[in-house]
């Protein structure tokens, strides 16, 4: 998948089938538009292409409403799309001058000047242009014009899937991270680095990785315990040839672990700061620095203040038990 940071980056197609959205999370109901996006370009011969915004446009119109926090990382998003089999992703900034364009301005010098397009699939209820005017409608009326055709996802069809940004939104701030895969098609996930910390896991012998997330706009799902894995990169030497002499290489690796991950302040110390850290199970390696990925996999309680660290370390033992009994019963299906 080719990736562009601006319009003006990216050549014009003879034949571009395209659909535009934000697409956060690019849950069950984007992925229905996105197959539709590529079977059609498929089967026309053409290139599939996905336009879409960053900063999500509502960070933008309302910028003083802090609240909006994303599902997906732009970089998340990209990966899932590209997983996806879509041809040619474009991510526009989204600034004002961009959002007070007049959407026969938009259509005529993004959609066909700049892209090419020859069929859109759009939403029923899509909206562009300056204060949103822009509709169906005027897609269809203007792809009379232009030579391009435009297809509809009707309301019932958006509405049998049931899913939308905002529900899984809710269920992750929730800490219903189950409910949020089940809408997502995947588990929710967090990269990070994992940055120095105060070293009071090792103490009562639960170790943490502390994970510092770059992306402000990202997502945290509600504070508590989860059951995690933890994905990873690792390099190793690799020889070119079984030559005694031969020359090495560098090659990384991946590796997954199972752990539990805390979100919270950490009442039990008077912490002051929400942290996010995750326990890795078998694990004993020295990782700052080091980025890693997080999948959430199952909320396992609320956060709550102790006693004192006894206390803490007798209810972290249960939590990893619970930990491995939800593992357990995976791998014995």
């Amino acid at each position: 998948m080719n990736i562009y940071h601006n319009l003006s980056d990216f050549n014009k197609l003879n034949n571009a089938i395209v659909t535009i959205g934000t697409f956060d999370g690019v849950h069950f109901g984007h992925q229905k538009i996105i197959k539709q996006l590529v079977e059609k370009a498929k089967a026309d011969g053409g290139e599939s292409v996905i336009l879409t915004f960053f900063p999500h446009p509502r960070m933008i119109i309302d910028p003083e409403n802090q609240d909006l926090k994303m599902i997906s990382t732009i970089n998340e998003k990209a990966e899932i799309l590209k997983t996806l089999g879509v041809d040619h992703l474009i991510i526009t900034p989204f600034t004002r001058d961009f959002s007070n364009q007049l959407p026969e301005d938009y259509i005529r010098n993004i959609l066909v000047n700049t892209i090419g397009t020859k069929h859109i699939i759009i939403g029923y209820d899509h909206r562009f242009g300056k204060d949103r005017l822009g509709d169906l409608s005027d897609l269809k009326a203007a792809g009379s014009h232009f030579g391009f055709t435009v297809e509809e996802i009707m309301e019932q069809d958006i509405h049998d899937v049931a899913v939308s940004s905002s529900k899984i939104r809710q269920a992750l701030l929730a800490g219903d991270v189950s409910l949020a895969a089940d809408y997502l098609g995947y588990p929710f996930s967090i990269f990070g680095r994992v940055i120095k910390g105060d070293k009071i896991g090792r103490t009562i012998g639960f170790p943490t990785a502390n994970i510092f997330v770059e992306e402000t706009y990202k997502l945290i799902p509600g504070d508590g315990i989860y059951a995690v894995t933890v994905t990873m990169n690792f390099e190793s030497e690799e020889k070119n040839s079984d030559l005694e002499n031969s020359a090495s290489s560098i090659k990384n690796t991946s590796s997954t672990f199972k752990g539990m991950a805390y979100i919270g302040q950490r009442p039990t110390i008077n912490g002051m700061t929400r942290n996010i850290e995750v326990n890795i199970f078998d694990f004993n390696q020295e990782i700052y620095g080091q980025d890693i990925k997080m999948n959430f996999l199952k909320f396992l309680r609320h956060d709550v203040k102790f006693t004192g660290l006894d206390a803490l370390k007798l209810q972290l033992q249960k939590d990893k038990n619970n930990t491995l009994g939800y593992f357990k019963s995976f791998e014995s299906e």
